[in-house]
């Protein structure tokens, strides 16, 4: 509303008759009127007509007798209002407004503030403030002279009972914010004016005398119940800290003097005033104390974090202004700091590195000797204690018990090795994170993760994130769940690596390393996450002039490290049960079982032989596993912390990576990927070929040499696996020795080593065809294309007679048709002179005396020649594992071999009495598998294979499929997860392409589609009728014809009407139009062939 009363003179008219009623008449309505009138005046015009129009509310709250407190209540609100808008000049007039607005809350009776309503009380504490607020200038000071102490001191008490006893939160933060204004320290941007010294020293006097009630009032109100609401306790932490920072502030105390003087006061304010000499500065510092550290306690767990970001506050007011008067608080409130560095708000985790960058910065910790001795003192005391802690704590409290080590930490710096060079805290401490990081080890989901097919390490590498180093398995911890348990861990792990002696903790952890097998997965992960902290790769550093561990000695440090973990009786391990495995982790060293599985927590394995229970082998071997991946992490962890430097401990580290990278256990294959892709990230290869490919000389010249030797490396072949699937075809120049040597030693030890052996040789083969695809259409591959693409055979022989055919191109063609007929029927001697007999005689250099030689065979086609050559006995193993790779490594065979037919076919034809044994009489799964490599053979051999397959293969598969068919038409869901049902779909989807690129006979043909009708069935599963339609499609291709009346025979949709009246109607046996099982299938075919 506008002012339209502007002049003293012309308010003064206006307000007068309403100040005259009020005197009179003292009512509610006359004020709430006086209130309405004044909204009209001017400012400047109400300043100078200010006691005028105070005098009759003054005059209505000193009548003496009862009043109605909504009287009171619209008095003071309406002196308030003046207040707003007026400043108080006078200091009489101050000090009166200020007795006779607290007297409105005074019970005479009662200690307590009056029983009055809240409403009431809310507009006091308001009149309170503003009037404070409206002191003019210096005014304000002379208020708080000492003989103003009992006024002052009564008000204060009134407002402290109300922050603590009342129930209304609008009260309780308004007395507090009243508090703060009272005691000059209000939030205000121009209120309070700035102190010069000698101020700040009469008002520290002052209120010193309400230190003791205020303190204790307000720890009790911080330390009450949470559900008070968060911004109650806030306003409490804000008044403590300002209040106390004021009074106990050191620039204050040390301007004091010994001796007090006497102030010009009645004897009995006298005896109130405090003088804060040494004496009382160190006995209320003690007393200050045990609050500080009952509140810290408190509000460290606070569920609300703008109170944990106010302790923060705390915190930093007291240390820095308080550091002298406050020694003995310094040790809590150090404590409550460090104890946020880690919390889960990023505000107070913010704020609280702030503050400690700011110490740092002013060296308030390292510079300051008594700080350091508290930091230290408490540190001692921690790692004393944590042991039991560790163990007798929960998650949230080992979090916070870490947060706490991990803040003295940083704060300490490189003070902390006067910790660490203590031998009892320093066992005490490692001890401490040796218990905590036991690993459980029980379950058995470890050992039973495995796996044949192995990841391609160079997509591990494309993938890997921006901090690799960071990357770790997840594990599973004995003590604790809480994944940030760890991760703090990690942290105190680092900064102990960054900050501390990292030769002497890396000997101590070394010890624990070599004393026991139960203290070697964590002292591994302690000694990883040293050097990782010592190469300051995630560590924040509030000491910025550290000097940091120079390169030189940080890889002498990994160097050492490194032999320990390569050692043999740590790094080749038990990991499995498998006769095999085990024999080759026990040949390695005999001595070392004892080392690796005795002791492992509570599952000891005494001697092999003997084969203890399950569940301790299980657990042993857990234990080992969980050991060398935590070692391959620490080789990856240690390439990242060296860099470039790490290229010099490459050759020692590289051949026992790719051993575990070959490895069969999951986890253990999965750690040595990530330290492949840590190696290549940390030495600057662009990916794991890349390292290898560079690598390659030294990696086969180690497997040439270890082969000769395989009883004491019997992981070489391993090593040769995983550079075969993670490089290219220039490596194969220099592994072509290396496989002869394969091959011969596995004529040696193929009753011993089989397995290894046929996973190397499958991985060569895989490497060949892809190394090598067959893009080329040659000569030879002419009857394998082109049973692949008679699909389009009516359009091709379409074509071809409507070009010219030569004489010679026909004589050409029944010589090779001649050739291969002789070679289906066994001939093979005769079609190998054939070949090499010359259709016409070569023209020779008459100088030339040398019979005619053979050009050499390309690498890849004699590799695979010979692989094939000395594993076809193979295929006969009794280890069902070794017959289906061998089946794998033949079907590869083939597709390396297509582009070359004269040592395809001789192969296939010695290979074939094996291959027919395995299809006919042989484990399900090895049938699966031979029925693969048939159908690779038939699509690359083409009619090679024709008179073979429909005499020794086809009559089997049809009796199979008609002996299984009325079971398969029982069967309920379940079946399509049976051994029979994959066996049945995987004959019904290959017989067709079968039947396709072997162009079989009309007889053969009917054959294979008697068997198949009655899978064209609707009582059949879904995906037997599809693949039985997929077999009828194939059909349909080689003779459309005979496929159309087999359909029609079982359902004809339509009557088949004569084009001639003379013409007899045909009448099929499906003609009846009559539904049956079969008709939706044979619609559909019949779709198809239309």
């Amino acid at each position: 509303m506008m002012a339209v009363f502007d002049t003293p003179q012309e308010a003064f008219g206006f307000l007068r008759p309403v100040c005259v009623q009020l005197t009179k008449t003292q009512t509610v309505e006359n004020v709430e009127h006086l209130q309405a009138q004044l909204r009209v005046v001017s400012d400047s015009a109400l300043q100078e007509l200010q006691q005028y129009v105070l005098f009759p509310l003054r005059f209505t709250l000193k009548t003496p007798g009862p009043k109605r407190e909504r009287l009171i209540q619209s008095v003071v609100e309406c002196l308030t209002f003046i207040l707003t808008s007026t400043c108080v000049k006078e200091q009489e007039l101050l000090q009166e407004l200020f007795s006779e607005l607290s007297a409105c809350l005074y019970s005479p009776n009662s200690e307590k503030p009056a029983a009055v309503s809240e409403e009431l009380k809310l507009a006091v504490i308001r009149g309170l403030s503003t009037l404070m607020h409206s002191a003019y200038g210096d005014i304000i000071l002379t208020f708080y002279e000492p003989s103003t102490l009992p006024r002052l001191g009564f008000a204060v008490s009134l407002l402290l009972g109300l922050a603590e006893q009342e129930k209304s939160k609008q009260i309780k933060i308004a007395a507090l914010q009243c508090l703060q204004v009272l005691l000059f320290q209000c939030d205000c941007q121009d209120h309070p004016r700035s102190l010069d010294e000698t101020e700040q020293k009469q008002l520290g006097n002052l209120f010193a005398s309400f230190l003791p009630g205020i303190s204790t009032a307000l720890t009790r109100v911080i330390t009450g119940d949470f559900k008070q609401g968060h911004n109650i306790v806030v306003s409490s932490l804000r008044l403590f800290h300002k209040t106390v920072g004021f009074i106990m502030a050191d620039e204050q105390l040390q301007r004091i003097s010994k001796i007090q003087a006497k102030p010009v006061v009645e004897q009995k304010v006298a005896e109130l005033m405090i003088h804060r000499e040494a004496d009382w500065v160190k006995n209320t510092g003690a007393k200050l104390t045990l609050l500080i550290k009952q509140i810290t306690d408190c509000v460290s767990i606070h569920p609300h974090w703008k109170v944990r970001l106010e302790l923060v506050e705390l915190v930093k007011t007291l240390l820095l202004k308080c550091s002298q008067s406050l020694t003995e608080s310094t040790g809590p409130l150090l404590k409550a700091l460090v104890g946020l560095v880690n919390d889960e708000s990023p505000e107070v985790q913010a704020e609280c590195n702030e503050v400690l960058r700011h110490f740092a910065d002013q060296k308030v910790v390292v510079g300051n000797r008594v700080f350091a001795d508290i930091l230290s003192e408490n540190l001692h005391s921690l790692a004393t204690s944590l042991p039991r802690l560790m163990n007798s704590q929960d998650d949230q409290g080992k979090f916070s018990t870490l947060s706490l080590l991990l803040g003295y930490l940083k704060l300490l710096g490189p003070k902390v090795n006067f910790v660490l060079n203590s031998v009892a805290h320093l066992q005490r401490l490692s001890k401490a994170l040796i218990q905590v990081l036991e690993l459980d080890v029980t379950g058995i989901k470890v050992v039973e993760e495995r796996g044949w097919n192995y990841d391609d390490l160079n997509a591990s590498a494309k993938t890997s994130a921006a901090r690799p180093w960071n990357q770790i398995q997840r594990r599973y911890f004995r003590f604790f769940m809480d994944e940030r348990v760890f991760l703090l861990l990690r942290q105190i792990c680092q900064l102990l690596g960054f900050y501390g002696n990292l030769c002497l903790l890396v000997d101590h952890f070394m010890e624990l390393y070599r004393e026991s097998v139960v203290y070697r997965k964590q002292a591994a992960m302690i000694l990883t996450e040293l050097v990782v902290g010592a190469a300051g790769l995630e560590v924040d550093d509030l000491h910025k002039k550290h000097i940091q561990t120079s390169p030189e000695e940080l890889r002498e440090i990994v160097t050492s490290i490194l032999e320990e973990y390569t050692s043999q009786e740590n790094w080749y391990l038990v990991t499995c049960l498998e006769a095999e495995e085990m024999g080759e982790e026990l040949m390695m060293k005999q001595s070392s079982l004892q080392a690796i599985t005795a002791g492992a927590h509570t599952c000891q394995v005494t001697s092999l032989p003997a084969l203890p229970k399950p569940s301790a082998t299980i657990c042993s071997m857990n234990s080992n596993i969980w050991q060398i991946c935590i070692q391959l992490e620490g080789i990856g962890h240690f390439a990242y912390a060296l860099g470039n430097d790490f290229r010099m401990l490459l050759m020692s580290v590289l051949y026992p990576i790719l051993e575990k990278a070959g490895d069969q256990t999951l986890l253990i294959r999965q750690a040595a990927t990530r330290a492949m892709v840590g190696v290549c990230h940390a030495c600057g290869y662009n990916s794991v070929q890349h390292l290898i490919n560079q690598n390659s000389d030294y990696l086969v010249n180690g497997i040439s040499l270890n082969l000769r030797h395989l009883a004491q490396h019997p992981h070489t072949p391993k090593v040769l696996e995983v550079m075969l699937k993670n490089s290219d075809a220039s490596l194969l120049p220099l592994v072509a020795d290396v496989v002869q040597d394969v091959l011969t030693t596995l004529d040696q030890f193929y009753d011993q080593r089989a397995t290894s052996f046929v996973s190397v040789l499958h991985a060569l083969l895989a490497a060949l065809a892809q190394w090598f695809p067959d893009t080329q259409q040659l000569p030879e591959q002419s009857l394998g294309k082109e049973g692949s693409h008679l699909s389009q055979r009516p359009a091709t022989l379409k074509k071809g007679l409507e070009n010219t055919t030569t004489d010679e191109d026909i004589e050409q063609f029944l010589l090779n048709y001649l050739k291969e007929k002789d070679v289906a029927d066994g001939n093979v001697l005769d079609f190998d002179d054939d070949e090499e007999e010359p259709t016409a005689p070569p023209k020779v250099d008459e100088s030339d005396t040398q019979p005619d030689v053979e050009p050499p065979l390309p690498m890849q086609i004699q590799i695979a020649k010979d692989v094939l050559e000395r594993c076809i006995h193979l295929l006969s193993d009794q280890n069902l594992k070794i017959r289906l790779k061998m089946l794998d490594v033949l079907d590869l065979c083939v597709v390396v071999l297509q582009s070359h037919k004269n040592q395809l076919l001789p192969l296939a034809h010695r290979v074939w009495p094996s291959l027919v044994h395995r299809l006919t009489n042989d484990d399900p799964l090895a049938v699966l598998r031979a029925f693969k490599v048939l159908r690779t053979l038939g699509g690359k051999c083409g009619d090679f294979l024709r008179s073979r397959f429909c005499k020794d293969v086809l009559p089997k598969l049809a009796g199979s499929l008609v002996t299984q068919a009325p079971i398969s038409a029982r069967a309920g869901p379940v079946y399509s997860h049976m051994l029979a049902f994959k066996l049945q779909l995987a004959v019904l989807q290959g017989l067709g392409p079968l039947c396709e690129s072997l162009e079989l006979g009309e007889g053969d043909l009917n054959k294979v589609a008697d068997a198949c009708l009655i899978y064209l069935s609707a009582k059949q599963p879904v995906k037997l009728q599809e693949a039985a339609r997929s077999i009828f499609l194939h059909l349909m291709k080689v003779d459309p014809d005979s496929t159309w009346f087999l359909l029609n025979e079982l359902y004809c949709p339509q009557e088949l009407t004569p084009p001639h009246p003379s013409l007899y109607p045909v009448r099929l046996r499906g003609a009846l139009g009559q539904q049956n099982p079969y008709t939706g299938n044979v619609q559909c075919l019949l779709k198809e062939l239309q």
